[in-house]
């Protein structure tokens, strides 16, 4: 075989494998994306002759309550932001503190320009919310002498209060708060130190332990990821189908053999 033939063999070889490593490396350095949590139910259904599942993620019911500036609101008015949640209440002497703390630093770590000595937030990406658990004692006034007191710029963080019923059977309905952790939650008084990540379509994508710092930081990374995240409804098949590389040795076995027929006829030609 002569020369141009080698290196032809060598360059249909060279290529797919080298597309194959890139493809690796590129799977094993990928981004995991924060995932669903409470599941509602499993669709079945046929797509060209087979049977396809889809998960049907929880999508959190609104509720309606009134925020430490005297303004009734509602969990929709923020559709479209990522929502990071807790639930405290004022009188509390142990946990309750230190979350509102850490929230703060949350808050200021979306400040725009990253400059958080201006308390110049950027409304647009993230709402943050804490529910009052204890919302007979923690009224409008106290919720908001609460929040001055510890710094907390309302521009995009809600203090809550409003029907006890109400925000118990959405701590337990619609957060889960007593579920996917070992921290155990009183029914009859939500005492937690748990942070709750709602995405832009109202569906819980993480809960993180608010007094711990790493976790913090995943949550905070968590919350970028979200931001950059795509439809998640409309999958890739392409890439599916690069990543699984059924049909990269057809694809080298084609090119082999289309070089060694080419060359072949050329010396034959010659």
């Amino acid at each position: 075989m002569s020369k141009k033939s080698i290196y032809g063999l060598i360059i249909a070889l060279l290529i797919p494998v080298l597309c194959y490593l890139w493809l690796k490396s590129a799977s094993e350095s990928a981004v995991i994306m924060p995932r669903h949590y409470i599941l509602d139910t499993v669709v079945e259904k046929e797509v060209k002759g087979k049977t396809e599942t889809d998960s049907i993620w929880h999508t959190t019911k609104d509720i309606r309550l009134v925020n430490q500036l005297g303004d009734t609101v509602n969990l929709y008015d923020q559709k479209g932001k990522i929502i990071i949640l807790d639930f405290f209440f004022t009188s509390c002497g142990s946990i309750c503190p230190k979350l509102t703390h850490n929230m703060v630093k949350l808050q200021q770590a979306f400040v725009k320009g990253g400059d958080a000595r201006k308390k110049q937030v950027d409304t647009s990406i993230v709402q943050f919310m804490s529910m009052s658990v204890d919302p007979v004692r923690d009224s409008v006034p106290v919720l908001r002498e609460y929040a001055n007191k510890m710094n907390v710029i309302s521009d995009n963080w809600w203090l809550l209060t409003g029907n006890r019923d109400s925000i118990y059977n959405f701590a337990f309905a619609e957060m889960k708060v007593d579920q996917f952790s070992q921290e155990p939650v009183n029914p009859d008084f939500v005492h937690t130190s748990r942070f709750v990540l709602i995405d832009k379509n109202m569906q819980v994508r993480g809960y993180y332990n608010g007094l711990d710092s790493t976790s913090l930081l995943k949550l905070a990374k968590d919350v970028g990821y979200i931001m950059l995240e795509k439809d998640r409804t409309k999958k890739s098949e392409v890439f599916q189908q690069i990543i699984e590389l059924s049909w990269l040795w057809l694809v080298i076995a084609v090119l082999v053999g289309g070089f060694v027929y080419y060359f072949t006829s050329t010396r034959q030609k010659n």
